[in-house]
């Protein structure tokens, strides 16, 4: 996962976030290269919802996420009609043993 798609999963526009604070975006961009995506969310929790609010993504995330996936044919498209797995039934309960 790169930074720009890690945006898009926060709802926040990518493009014009870089335009207008292209300093904080550096640097944001640098700190999430060098740690793990999990760390750098709980590191800027409170500042992330401040720049969600003042860029967000102007398209639904669905949508921005199927032109991402377009954009980058070397991955591996998943299969349309893969077979859900089956569901265990009930689970059997067996009696517990008597002992005299």
């Amino acid at each position: 996962m790169n930074f720009e798609e890690y945006l898009i999963g926060k709802k926040i526009d990518g493009p014009a976030f870089s335009a207008a604070e292209p300093a904080l975006f550096e640097v944001w961009k640098k700190e999430f290269e060098q740690m793990h995506v999990n760390s750098f969310t709980v590191q800027k929790l409170n500042l992330i919802n401040p720049v969600r609010r003042k860029y967000p993504l102007k398209e639904p995330v669905a949508k921005v996420v199927e032109k991402a996936v377009e954009k980058t044919p070397d991955t591996p498209a998943a299969p349309a009609s893969a077979p859900s797995p089956a569901k265990p039934g009930k689970p059997v309960i067996k009696p517990k043993p008597k002992f005299n």
